[in-house]
């Protein structure tokens, strides 16, 4: 009897706790389905059973405040409401911006950079170790904090001229590479890629200042320019005169050789002409010579005593003018004397004929 009124009070208690149960889970289910939409991303994420990681990014997970090992790639997954922590970490390259960043100079003049730009990024592979030592936030600690301290000390150690003007250009690097030491030295998952440093805001007295030390060096820029351009034109003129220059002694040099040639050419024409010249004065001289040397050998020949006793008589014969006297007959009969008087002026008389001619 005990057991079965037993099991009657039992049946009749299952409705009452089943009724009162479920009114109970289905509030929870529609307080998470209302809460979970309109609540911040941290409650969000803890109160969620699906949730997304989106891409570039990484899931990471903390059960009770402690890091997870656990790391998630881009998509939907699923974890235990309430217990677990959900946060999204980005793996791929990401823009920090420093902003209103205060420092004094070597001079004491404070200055303010606008905004410094870092360019980094956290490799997927050091995640866990850099959240368990740094947090979500780690880029405040190596970055944000990182970039007010590198250039307060890069100010501290310079003048407002190097800092605005000088070494202006060099910062960016300067504080890329003061950044990565830190980080490849503490956080190795830590890449910076890159630092852009805007113009800092100066006091105004001193920008006017700048501006008017800026237009003075502008015009003495422009005096440079133009004195650059006066020479250029200068040398311009000087090598259009010494190309001038050049070109009147190439034409005269020209001319001068084209006279020479006429010259020279003239001057073998006349060469040729003289010898020539000569060698028909030549031929005349050795044709008379030979004329001569043969009429020479022909009177030779002809010089015989019947020629003379001819030549003799005619001679007479020819002379109108006759003398008397007592030795007339003695000149006319000596015959054989004249005869050989006569041969001896003749061949002295073509001797000197014949060296004459020569």
């Amino acid at each position: 009897m005990d057991s079965q009124h037993q099991t009657r009070i039992s049946q009749t208690r299952d409705p009452s706790s089943t009724s009162i149960m479920l009114p109970f889970l289905s509030f929870i289910l529609i307080a998470a389905l209302v809460l979970v939409p309109s609540a911040s991303p941290s409650l969000k994420n803890t109160m969620s059973v699906i949730h997304q990681v989106p891409e570039g990014h990484v899931g990471v997970y903390w059960r009770g405040g402690a890091l997870l090992k656990t790391i998630t790639e881009p998509g939907f997954h699923m974890k235990m409401p309430f217990l677990t922590q959900f946060e999204p970490v980005q793996v791929t390259l990401q823009t920090d911006e420093v902003t209103d960043i205060p420092c004094g100079t070597k001079g004491g003049v404070m200055i303010t950079f606008g905004k410094i730009e870092v360019v980094n990024r956290l490799h997927k592979e050091s995640v866990y170790e850099t959240l368990l030592n740094y947090g979500v936030q780690y880029d405040k600690t190596w970055i944000y904090d990182k970039i007010h301290h590198e250039i307060n000390q890069f100010c501290s150690s310079h003048s407002l001229q190097q800092v605005y003007i000088d070494v202006f250009d060099q910062i960016d690097e300067k504080m890329k590479d003061a950044l990565q030491v830190d980080c490849t030295r503490y956080a190795p998952g830590i890449e910076i890629i890159g630092v852009r440093v805007t113009k800092p805001n100066i006091p105004e007295n001193i920008s006017h200042n700048y501006e008017q030390m800026e237009e003075e060096r502008t015009k003495g820029l422009i005096a440079i320019e133009k004195q650059k351009v006066s020479e250029k034109e200068a040398e311009t003129m000087k090598k259009m005169a010494i190309s001038e220059a050049e070109k009147n002694a190439n034409v005269s040099k020209i001319l001068m050789e084209q006279k020479l040639l006429e010259k020279d050419s003239a001057r073998k024409q006349e060469e040729i002409e003289n010898a020539m010249y000569l060698a028909r004065e030549k031929s005349l001289a050795d044709a008379d010579f030979y004329r001569v040397i043969r009429e020479a050998e022909a009177n030779r020949l002809k010089l015989t005593p019947e020629f003379l006793e001819l030549k003799f008589i005619e001679s007479i014969a020819n002379n109108t003018k006759i003398f008397f006297g007592d030795k007339i007959p003695n000149m006319i009969l000596d015959q054989r004397l004249l005869r050989n008087f006569l041969v001896e002026e003749v061949s002295r008389g073509e001797t000197q004929k014949t060296k004459a001619d020569i």
